[in-house]
């Protein structure tokens, strides 16, 4: 470890020390995954983790997240965070990841509360400052820490420091909850969440590493990492995609040009002066 990183790790440290007790929004992402461990290590038991369950949030993600606080010996909350039943919510607004975070938080502080923790903490980092982001004003609203943020620290630095932590997430794929996959506007149903899931699913077993399935109504606009545009292109893996992806639901199966990014859906929004948020 450099001298830099060791120092945003003392750092990290110290301030979950100063926080005494901290439930972690705990999605089993790279950035919360390494805020657990780091803040387990430091608090012990004084450390909780809180994972919500909702049909925007892939069993998969939500197994591992399991998987690893019981690995770990951490005491594990699972909250019912249905956002479809939020007011407003499945119309997709522009702050709909305001609406969702706010939620989720104040459920998350029912939990703390109730388990004597004084503070709650989520894992966005330095990175998340730029882009749209409304999520984080419902972090800034409810008094949520945000040590990574707070110590400095990039996504590189999480996952350089990941890996020196033996986690198995230093590589782990970046994620964001499936409702950020729809167009503003654009109304979100289950249905749609599950044919965002399944597509999704289908690139990760096939080997695809960085992925994103953009819903466009009927249309999927799949963001694959350009190095493995030949790879989709390939004549048997591209008639297998456009078949499954029917089967989902799909009327038509289109590749973006630009490849994976994170935030696509907020290109056509005039962001300057908008709070920050969440990754989509």
């Amino acid at each position: 470890m450099n001298e830099e990183l060791n120092d945003k790790m003392e750092c990290l440290k110290q301030y979950l020390v100063s926080l005494k007790s901290v439930a972690v929004a705990f999605s089993s992402g790279v950035d919360s995954t390494f805020l657990l461990k780091v803040a387990h290590g430091v608090l012990g038991d004084r450390v909780i983790a809180v994972t919500a369950k909702s049909c925007s949030f892939p069993k998969r993600e939500l197994e591992e997240a399991k998987a690893f606080c019981k690995k770990e010996g951490i005491r594990h909350f699972i909250c019912e965070s249905e956002e479809l039943e939020i007011e407003g919510f499945s119309k997709n607004p522009v702050n709909r990841c305001y609406l969702c975070k706010r939620e989720l938080f104040e459920k998350i502080g029912e939990i703390a509360a109730e388990n004597h923790i004084e503070n709650i903490a989520e894992g966005s980092n330095l990175d998340d400052n730029g882009d749209y982001r409304p999520g984080l004003q419902a972090v800034a609203e409810l008094d949520i820490k945000s040590p990574l943020r707070y110590a400095g620290m990039t996504k590189e630095d999480i996952r350089r420091l990941s890996r020196e932590l033996g986690l198995a997430t230093w590589n782990k794929q970046s994620f964001a909850c499936l409702s950020s996959r729809f167009v503003y506007g654009e109304d979100i149903t289950r249905e749609k969440l599950s044919m965002v899931d399944r597509a999704e699913q289908l690139l990760l077993d096939m080997g695809f590493h960085q992925i994103r399935v953009r819903i466009h109504d009927k249309i999927a606009r799949i963001e694959i990492l350009p190095e493995d545009f030949e790879k989709l292109l390939q004549p048997e893996i591209r008639e297998k995609v456009i078949s499954e992806f029917r089967s989902c639901g799909f009327s038509y199966v289109t590749m973006d040009l630009q490849g994976y990014r994170t935030g696509s859906m907020n290109e056509t929004l005039h962001t300057e002066g908008q709070p920050g948020g969440w990754e989509a």
